[in-house]
């Protein structure tokens, strides 16, 4: 995708565990939203229905949006400019849908009206939060004992990997590795948080300029390494293959 290069803002939201819901894109999550707006927009003529149906989708693709732009500034620190552009497009759909309130709705009224939506709204969210961020999903699973073995070994042989927080490709080597990630020589070179934050001392002393660095046996490699690599590399033997 256009503007989306390695280390990209972009890249770091699409490579995130944001990107997906349910299993499913996050994006695609946006097209059902506006395509649901244009089935309303052609099918329903009942201007109440049509005007009810389409608030609460705007409002629900806002506050989806607002979250989502929330945590990219805040959590992953990148400005994806799709992400921004939807959320500017959502916002003015729901401002002209607010707007365009018919006059057939006599007895309205915006406290009533809220009451009854804010709240489903905002335990959707919330829902949806606790999906991203695991607690409603699958657990982590049980320790690979390969994995745990292979980390083990790197620390022990005093292999380094230096990384960054907002790395993508940083969070796509952890992945190897499930939960025996935890046990890798790591070295967090963006103690604050985000690109163009300064770097941890040890990482601007050994002038780290490519996430993920390994420095194996006194030898840079500045990519991300099969778990095969790191094993050959540093003469790792399954245990058992020890006997």
């Amino acid at each position: 995708m256009k503007g989306c290069g390695v280390g990209s803002a972009c890249d770091v939201v699409l490579s995130s565990q944001w990107s997906t819901l349910l299993g499913l894109p996050t994006a695609l999550w946006g097209f059902v939203a506006y395509a649901t707006l244009a089935g309303i927009a052609w099918f329903v003529q009942q201007a109440d229905r049509h005007w009810q149906y389409a608030w609460v989708v705007s409002f629900f693709g806002i506050l989806y949006s607002a979250y989502l732009t929330t945590v990219s500034l805040t959590v992953l620190h990148a400005a994806c400019p799709y992400c921004l552009t939807s959320l500017a497009l959502m916002t003015a759909i729901f401002a002209l849908v607010t707007w365009q309130r018919p006059n057939v709705l006599t007895d309205f009224s915006w406290g009533k009206w809220l009451t009854r939506t804010a709240p489903v709204a905002a335990v959707v969210i919330v829902l949806v939060h606790l999906s991203y961020t695991g607690v409603l999903g699958p657990s982590a699973g049980a320790e690979d004992p390969l994995a745990r073995a292979l980390a083990e070994h790197l620390a022990q042989r005093d292999v380094k990997f230096y990384g960054a927080q907002w790395c993508p490709h940083c969070q796509d080597q952890k992945k190897l590795f499930g939960v025996a990630a935890k046990r890798l020589p790591y070295v967090e070179c963006s103690p604050e948080g985000g690109p163009g934050t300064p770097l941890a001392p040890v990482c601007q002393t050994l002038k780290i300029e490519s996430y993920p660095t390994w420095i194996i046996n006194g030898k840079r490699y500045e990519q991300l390494m099969t778990m095969k690599d790191l094993a050959d590399l540093t003469g790792f033997r399954a245990p058992n293959a020890a006997n």
